[in-house]
Formats: C-alpha cells, sequence, structure tokens
C-alpha cells in the first residue's frame, strides 16, 4: 500500500498558509514566513508514520536536498523543509508531493521474540509461498509468508499490538494491475515500531477496531480471496516502514507445536500452539 499525495501549490508574495491532508493520516502545511516559504508535517494519528517529502520544483531547500523521508512520532509535527521566498518567485509554482507509510523507518526488530503462528491453536494450513518464493516474494516482500485458507479461516494475531489500520469494505478478488487496491487488510503496530500486517481478510472480515491493543494469538478477523490474488489465502509478514511510502519485509521466527521454526518452507504445514 502505498498512500500518494500530490500537491501544487500557487506562491503569491504573501501566500497564506495553506495545507493538504492524506486520509486523515498525514497533513503537509505551506507556509510564508516573512517571504521564506516552510513546509511542515504533521502526524494526525495516534501511530508512527514513515513519510517520504519530495520537492519537485527547481530550486533547492535551503539546508538539505529536494527529498526528505523522516519518520514523525504520533501527533507530532516538524518543519521538513524551508526555500528561500526569492528562489520560489523567480522559479514560479512549488510543486511537491509525499507518500508515507505507518511504522518507524529507524525501528529495531526484537529478534529473540517468538511470533505466534496466524492461526487457531491447534489447526495448520499450507505454505503456499515461503521467504523468497520468486512468484511474488522477493524484494520488498522476500519475508511475507502465504497461508492456504479458505474464505471464512479465523485469522489470529501473531504477535501484541495496537490495530493501526483496518479495510474490509472491499469483495473482489484479481490478478490484474490495480487490483491490489481491494484487498482488505489489518494493520498491527508492536512495540519496537515495526508492523505485522494480513492482508486478503474477507469482506467485513475484521474483528477489531483502529485503536484497540491486541494480545498474541487473539482473534483479529477471517481471511479471504480480496486483492491482488489468484487463490484464497492469507498473507503475513513483519515490516519495517522505509523511503516513499514503501515497508520492508524483515525475518521473524514461530513458536510452533513442534518448536521454534525458523524459516517456513513452501509446502510445509505448521501446527500452532
Amino acid at each position: 500500500m502505498k498512500p500518494l499525495f500530490i500537491g501544487f501549490v500557487l506562491l503569491a508574495a504573501a501566500a497564506p498558509a495553506y495545507a493538504e491532508c492524506n486520509n486523515e493520516w498525514l497533513c503537509v502545511d505551506v507556509v510564508d514566513d516573512d517571504g521564506d516559504v516552510g513546509l511542515r508535517a504533521r502526524n494526525l494519528v495516534d501511530f508512527p508514520i514513515t513519510y517520504t517529502l519530495k520537492v519537485h520544483s527547481m530550486q533547492r531547500p535551503s539546508g538539505g536536498g529536494k527529498s526528505v523521508t523522516r519518520t514523525l512520532a504520533p501527533r507530532q509535527s516538524e518543519e521538513v523543509l524551508q526555500l528561500m521566498g526569492e528562489e520560489v518567485r523567480h522559479r514560479g509554482d512549488l510543486d511537491y508531493s509525499y507518500e508515507w507509510a505507518i511504522g518507524d523507518k529507524d525501528a529495531v526488530h526484537d529478534d529473540d521474540h517468538l511470533y505466534a503462528l496466524p492461526y487457531r491453536s491447534g489447526r495448520s494450513y499450507r505454505v503456499l509461498q515461503g521467504y523468497g518464493s520468486r512468484f511474488s516474494h522477493t524484494g520488498l516482500e522476500e519475508f511475507a509468508i502465504d497461508f492456504d485458507m479458505q474464505v471464512g479461516t479465523a485469522v489470529h494475531a501473531a504477535r501484541a499490538g495496537v490495530v493501526a489500520r483496518v479495510v474490509e469494505s472491499h469483495s473482489r478478488g484479481c490478478w490484474e494491475d490495480g487490483c491490489g487496491k481491494y484487498a482488505n487488510f489489518i494493520v498491527i503496530v508492536h512495540n519496537d515500531g515495526t508492523t505485522g500486517e494480513y492482508y486478503h481478510l474477507q469482506s467485513d472480515g475484521a474483528v477489531v477496531d483502529v485503536g484497540d491493543r491486541v494480545s498474541q494469538g487473539q482473534l483479529i478477523g477471517y481471511s479471504g480471496n480480496t486483492g491482488h490474488t489468484t487463490m484464497p489465502h492469507l498473507h503475513f509478514a513483519v515490516y519495517r516502514a522505509s523511503t516513499g511510502g514503501n515497508t520492508q519485509s524483515i525475518p521473524v521466527r514461530f513458536q510452533g507445536v513442534e518448536g521454534i521454526i525458523t524459516r517456513l518452507r513452501r509446502g510445509g504445514r505448521y501446527e500452532a500452539m
């Protein structure tokens, strides 16, 4: 998921403050401060957000480059860039864009933590894709796992955290370009700033709400076949926020009935405790 906002601002000699917000998550304010133009980012939610702000106009921001990636703490704001007013007026319009993702780009994952398998105790499901599967688990998704689950299978939290985002309004699954926008999913922020993300849930398939604190093993929703998919399954991964509104999957270990699982293998079945 790559939420994107592209802002275009015409700056007059005495431009007032101008703000644009993205889905009530992040705002970028453009402020004329005695002729100099400042860009300020505001986090509107109770979770860390990592954003990348790009200025596309020709002039260079004073004291930095044209692209900045930072993490904003919950409900915090900060000045991102400052442009000299004379440069802006001579060059014309200020053209900028920003992208964001939930989580902290500097999160240090707790590698000692053992994750629960994301389904009911005593159940096991075949792994369709594991770490590095060439079909679609490469690059940013290298450490994601796909479980073979029929629509309506109970999904449980692999790790405790706070629910940051829930999308459950879609009912379509397809494989063409653009199908990803139809995915239903739940994002849970862990206490180390990483996120656990559960994708392809069924329509109205979440049983938690944003802001809920969930425990490891708790029922959070039901699997489905929505979004960019060829068959019903659960896509699960732990992510660290990155640049450009992206998230990078990271490897984790699971605790199953038969012991600690360092790497879930394609075709394997693992029973949850």
